[in-house]
């Protein structure tokens, strides 16, 4: 990405207390793609909802997803988006055979 990076926005529900595993995807995220990202915004809702987008794409939503992503899925999809080319070393399994 040029400029200022991706904005990461995760959307979690207060009333389900995911608060803390929304800090701790955003911390992998954070972690991961240190020159990509731009911004990770925590958005509290309500209504069970679980939603995460790259550069304003859906990347992820329990209820149409089911659940919640493995922190390798989450990583390969967001990565999809906003760094292509970008290795995730021993946990990106891209299908050789």
């Amino acid at each position: 990405m040029n400029g200022e990076g991706a904005r990461i926005q995760i959307r979690y529900c207060t009333q389900c207390r995911w608060m803390l595993r929304a800090v701790w995807m955003a911390q992998e995220l954070l972690t991961t793609f240190q020159e990509e990202i731009g911004e990770v915004a925590l958005v509290p809702a309500t209504g069970g909802v679980f939603e995460i987008a790259a550069g304003g794409k859906r990347v992820w939503s329990r209820s149409e997803d089911g659940g919640f992503p493995e922190i390798t899925e989450l990583k390969r999809r967001v990565r999809d988006i906003i760094a292509p080319a970008k290795s995730l070393g021993h946990s990106d399994r891209r299908s050789e055979n």
